[in-house]
């Protein structure tokens, strides 16, 4: 089985960007509390007139094991405040599944660590 890629696309609200970096950094995810969870990044993207772009971006062991993770206590725990606060984003989240067909490594990467 190949790994599975999970990305959320967030529209933020300029005047908001720092708030809604704050909620990410600040959260506990509980992630590492789920088996097939690999690795998180939250990512800032470019600068549009009204928002600037942010993505989720979660690599899972396959499928299944993201699909475990959205029906657990971990996943409802973790998101419990969403939405509590003053809206920072333009809508809700834009969700992409990926399927990893390939993935190629720098092998001289771990070299110069």
């Amino acid at each position: 089985m190949s790994n599975y890629i999970a990305m959320n696309r967030f529209k933020v609200i300029k005047d908001q960007a720092h708030a809604f970096e704050q909620v990410w950094l600040t959260r506990v995810s509980r992630l590492d509390e789920v088996p097939g969870f690999i690795e998180f990044h939250l990512l800032r993207g470019p600068e549009h007139e009204d928002y600037i772009l942010y993505a989720s971006h979660t690599i899972w062991a396959n499928k299944e094991t993201f699909t475990a993770w959205t029906n657990s206590e971990q996943f409802r725990a973790a998101h419990a405040r969403a939405g509590d606060e003053k809206p920072k984003t333009l809508g809700h989240p834009e969700f992409e599944g990926f399927e990893v067909i390939q993935t190629v490594d720098n092998p001289k990467r771990h070299a110069a660590e």
